[in-house]
C-alpha cells in the first residue's frame, strides 16, 4: 500500500508528464500559488494604497502572471513547442491578457452588477480564468 501511494505521489508531483489530467492537478496548485500573489496583491494595493480596485486588479493580474509562468515552466509543462523563451513567455503573457481582460470583465460584472464584495467576485472570476488560462497555455504552447 504504501508503495502505491509513493508511486502514486511521483507521477503527480515528481515525474515529467504531459497527461493532462496529470498536468490540471499540478496547474491547480501553480494556480493557486499565482491566485495568492495576484489576491494578495490586489488587496493591498487597493486596501492599503487606495488603488481603484480595477487597476489594482489589472496589476496583481500582472504580478499573478509572472509567478505562474515560472511555476508551469519548472514543474507542470515539460513539453515546449518553442525553443525561443521570450517568444513563449509573449505567447504565454497574450493568453493572460486574454484572461486579464476577462478577470476585468467579470470582477466589474460580480461587483457592480450583482454586488459582490470586490474579493468575492475575484475569487469567481479566479475559478473561470483558471481553466480559460490552462487550456490555451496546454494546447497553444505545450503539447506535442
Amino acid at each position: 500500500m504504501k508503495l502505491a501511494i509513493k508511486n502514486i505521489s511521483k507521477r503527480l508531483l515528481k515525474d515529467e508528464t504531459n497527461k493532462t489530467h496529470i498536468q490540471m492537478f499540478r496547474y491547480l496548485f501553480v494556480g493557486g500559488a499565482a491566485f495568492i500573489v495576484d489576491f494578495l496583491s490586489l488587496f493591498i494595493l487597493t486596501d492599503f494604497f487606495g488603488i481603484y480596485y480595477l487597476i489594482s486588479a489589472g496589476i496583481a493580474f500582472i504580478l499573478g502572471l509572472i509567478a505562474n509562468y515560472f511555476l508551469s515552466i519548472s514543474w507542470v509543462f515539460n513539453k515546449r513547442k518553442l525553443k525561443n523563451r521570450h517568444i513563449e513567455f509573449g505567447i504565454f503573457a497574450l493568453i493572460g491578457i486574454v484572461g486579464l481582460g476577462l478577470n476585468e470583465i467579470f470582477i466589474w460584472f460580480f461587483t457592480q452588477d450583482l454586488q459582490i464584495y470586490y474579493l468575492i467576485s475575484k475569487i469567481f472570476a479566479a475559478v473561470i480564468i483558471l481553466f480559460w488560462n490552462f487550456f490555451a497555455r496546454k494546447f497553444v504552447l505545450f503539447r506535442d
